[in-house]
């Protein structure tokens, strides 16, 4: 089906998920095989009420139902076949279904094109099988497919029925044992709609789930783990679709050091991509980037219980002043903030707590969590309700045995009082009795306050990001054809680059070009202003390196200038074919210089870098990054994320640079590699001068890189 906001086209997963009939290709009696451990899973531990058929030539009866010899003989086509059989004979089982109009395939069978190369043979054959008959193939090499809400577990793993956790959290991940990892953090309270890991990923990605969930009303929150990327267009459109319903993802991009990405490549053969491009992607897409399992299922759980404005400023309450102390640290080290309280809710915790006990932000109330649990919990409803407070944590620093329980049973009290969330932080390595009470409760206990800092931060700037972000705004990647050229590219000359800019509107010096050293004293007397002189030549990117390059150069030393020009460049490059030397105005004193680069990623396409010159990107890496298209405000929003940013806003008496037209130029940057995005393979326009206030910005070097 086509997806309306985005262009796409996407698969309906309806019947995956949920489907009306299955059979189960390698069913068996045999205990502990793959196959019987797929059949329980089905029959025993799931409340699967369609039609069900085993499929196995060599047994006439699985589990009290009759068994098919293969998949031609099935009645009808189901929507789903789950294929565990050898390899071998999986290419004719989903031929067969294909033929006969099933929808689905499950292929749980290893061996394919994470193997050998007749496993990527067999595969490719799968994938050709799909496109002729229109069966769409999960996995194969995956652990299966889950579906907790039913539940309906199509997988082999003897772990299912312990997993099952219904929930609000749709998972999309391409790691096995990860999925699994997060699956079973039930154990914290954590419930889960459904389950995707999609093994190989021959025909459906990740991205199709993450697209799915997004307009599943069961699901609140997607959760996915990537370690490439087969389709970056594709993951774009999804993860835009989920943005625009309202569903935060949240995504551990695995693969993000060479170590990481090396064994990802390994595992998945998927494109890892570059680290900074995947951290940008998931940035301007507003998928929320953890750097760990259990970080992911924090700030999951965490926007489950409420969606975030990006305005929240927090309470702490606890019984510990120490506890109480350090949760402020971590709030503050995080740049959260805490809530000044109305005095109506000091009056009113004054009067019900000791005078020994903190009624300002933090609360401590100390021991009356054990004399006085009432009272406690009175305490903690008011300190909840204080119109300034939109989330309360309260620290659990230790495990008080039953006292313990009856505090979390007060905190899980105190929630049905308030929509406003109460987070509890269990300190303790012993989880005892008051910690299942609260996992059972609801109220997901982080495990530590460095867990509960990093998450809740991430948790308020998705607010944030959903409240300012541009709804416009679409990536240009989508619809595109993606990957680095196949044939051959040249580096446009600085004249021709130049002359192509400024047809697109992008401020650039105007050059001329001199062929003789007559020619370019000619030049530089019409022009009457210091110039720039310049080779000019498709084999030579980097000027500077080969001597071609003479600045502040007048009317009376421009023959002179040309000449040695030209000698510099045949001695360091006897070989190169010049064109003539570039001559342009010097521009003015005084500017700031920046660089604005754009280069195409193989999964993503293009991507801009933009950053202030010199010693801020060669020696601090000052830079920021965003997909296409840029518009002006997001020109602006990328000037202002640079630590360097106060040099071009006035710092220390320096004049205000014109950030304006910095902007208007990035912008127009952007249009023009957009327009020409199947030719432009990369671009680096440095330095950009850019004047004090009025001034402008121009860029006054461009090289180009095109396909041919």
């Amino acid at each position: 089906m086509k997806d309306m906001s985005t262009g796409y086209q996407f698969p309906d997963l309806t019947y995956l998920f949920a489907p009306r009939s299955m059979a189960v290709i390698g069913a068996s009696e045999k205990e502990h095989s793959i196959g019987n451990h797929a059949m329980k899973n089905i029959v025993e531990h799931s409340k699967f009420e369609g039609r069900l058929y085993p499929v196995n030539p060599k047994q006439e009866n699985v589990m009290g139902m009759p068994c098919y010899p293969d998949v031609a003989s099935l009645p009808e086509p189901v929507d789903v076949i789950v294929v565990v059989i050898p390899a071998k004979g999986v290419r004719t089982a989903v031929e067969q279904a294909g033929e006969m109009g099933v929808k689905f395939a499950v292929i749980l069978t290893s061996g394919f094109s994470e193997a050998d190369d007749w496993g990527k043979a067999e595969e490719a054959a799968l994938v050709e099988i799909s496109k002729r008959t229109g069966i769409r193939l999960y996995g194969p090499n995956c652990p299966g497919l889950v579906n907790f809400n039913m539940p309906l577990g199509m997988s082999f793993s003897p772990a299912y029925k312990s997993d099952i956790a219904p929930g609000s959290i749709g998972l999309a991940t391409q790691g096995g044992g990860l999925g699994r990892n997060m699956v079973q953090h039930k154990d914290r309270g954590v419930g889960f709609t459904n389950w995707a890991s999609t093994g190989n990923e021959c025909d459906l990605q990740v991205a199709d789930f993450i697209h799915h969930m997004a307009g599943d009303p069961e699901v609140k929150v997607i959760g996915c783990l990537v370690e490439g990327f087969k389709d970056g267009p594709r993951f774009a459109a999804a993860c835009q679709k989920a943005a625009e319903m309202g569903k935060p993802v949240v995504g551990l991009k695995v693969g993000r050091s060479e170590y990481g990405a090396r064994a990802a490549a390994s595992h998945t053969a998927s494109i890892t991509g570059s680290s900074e491009v995947n951290r940008t992607v998931f940035r301007d897409l507003g998928v929320i980037e953890v750097d760990d399992l259990d970080e992911l299922i924090d700030v999951a759980q965490l926007l489950v219980r409420k969606m975030p404005t990006g305005q929240e400023k927090l309470a702490i309450f606890a019984s510990s002043g120490g506890a109480g102390s350090l949760c402020a640290d971590n709030v503050g080290v995080s740049g959260l903030e805490l809530a000044e309280f109305a005095p109506e809710t000091r009056e009113k915790l004054d009067a019900i707590l000791p005078t020994f006990a903190a009624t300002a932000n933090p609360v401590d109330t100390t021991s009356i969590s054990i004399s006085h649990p009432d009272v406690y919990r009175e305490s903690l409803v008011i300190t909840a309700q204080d119109p300034n407070v939109g989330l309360v944590l309260a620290p659990q620093p230790m495990d008080y045995g039953q006292y313990s329980v009856v505090n979390g049973e007060s905190l899980i009290e105190a929630q049905k009082a308030t929509d406003v969330p109460i987070v509890p932080i269990w300190m303790s390595e012993r989880q005892g009795a008051g910690y299942t009470t609260l996992a059972g409760g609801g109220l997901i206990p982080f495990r530590s306050l460095r867990n509960m800092r990093k998450a809740l931060r991430r948790w308020i700037d998705y607010g944030q990001w959903q409240a300012t972000r541009d709804r416009g705004w679409s990536p240009a990647v989508i619809g595109q054809a993606t990957g680095l050229a196949d044939g051959a590219t040249r580096s446009m000359t600085e004249v021709e680059g130049k002359q192509a800019l400024a047809a697109a509107g992008v401020p650039v010096t105007a050059p001329e070009l001199a062929t003789s050293a007559a020619r370019a004293a000619e030049i530089v007397r019409r022009m009457g202003v210091p110039v720039a002189m310049k080779i000019v030549s498709e084999e030579i990117t980097h000027k500077s390196d080969v001597g071609g390059v003479k600045l502040n150069v007048f009317a009376h030393d421009a023959a002179e200038n040309y000449d040695q020009i030209v000698a510099n460049v045949k001695s360091a490059k006897a070989d190169a074919t010049l064109d003539g030397v570039l001559i342009e105005p010097m521009a003015p004193a005084g500017g700031v210089e920046a660089f604005v680069g754009v280069a195409r990623d193989p999964v993503f396409g293009h991507v801009m870098t933009f950053g202030l010159g010199g010693i801020y990107v060669e020696m601090f890496q000052d830079v920021t990054r965003t997909m296409l298209p840029v518009t002006k405000a997001k020109a602006e929003a990328m000037i202002g994320e640079l630590q360097s940013a106060p040099l071009l806003t006035g710092y220390r008496g320096q004049p205000k640079r014109d950030i304006a037209a910095l902007a208007a130029l990035v912008e127009k940057v952007s249009d023009y590699v957009v327009a020409n995005a199947d030719q432009v393979e990369e671009m680096d326009l440095n330095p950009v001068w850019v004047g004090a206030e009025g001034e402008g910005a121009m860029a006054l070097d461009a090289v180009i890189v095109v396909r041919t």
